[in-house]
C-alpha cells in the first residue's frame, strides 16, 4: 500500500503548532491517518470540488490529493472553514493564473487573426 507525503502551508503549520496539547495530539493522528488513506476524507462539491474534508471534531482539516502528495490547504472550525478555503483556493487560482507566461494564460482562447467586427471584418 502506498503511503502519502502530507504537505502543509507555513500558515496552516504554525496554527497547528499553537494548539491546545489534546487536539494537537488529534491533528496529528489524523494526519499519519490520512497519509495511509487519504480517501477515507469526505469529497467536497461545488465550488470545493477537487478538495477533501476530514473532521476532528468541531474543526476540519481540508486537503488536496496530487498524486502521492495530499495537501493540506486549510484547517479551522467547522463554521467557517469551507468559505475560508474556498477564498484560499480561488487566490491560489489568480496567483498561479499570474505565474504563467502570457502565451500560456491565454492557450485555451481561439487565436483566429481574422476577427468579425460589428461594422465588418478588421
Amino acid at each position: 500500500m502506498i503511503r502519502y507525503r502530507v504537505e502543509m502551508a507555513r500558515a496552516v503549520r504554525d496554527l497547528i503548532t499553537h494548539l491546545p496539547p489534546e487536539l494537537k495530539r488529534k491533528v496529528k493522528a489524523a494526519l499519519r491517518s490520512i497519509a495511509e488513506d487519504p480517501y477515507q476524507t469526505k469529497e467536497l462539491k461545488e465550488e470545493l470540488t477537487g478538495l477533501r474534508s476530514y473532521r476532528i471534531g468541531r474543526t476540519r482539516l481540508i486537503l488536496r490529493i496530487i498524486g502521492a502528495v495530499v495537501e493540506v490547504v486549510a484547517f479551522g472550525p467547522r463554521s467557517d472553514i469551507y468559505q475560508r478555503a474556498a477564498i484560499e483556493l480561488s487566490a491560489r487560482l489568480r496567483k498561479t493564473k499570474k505565474e504563467l507566461p502570457v502565451n500560456k494564460q491565454f492557450q485555451d482562447r481561439p487565436t483566429d487573426p481574422i476577427r468579425e467586427h460589428p461594422k465588418g471584418r478588421i
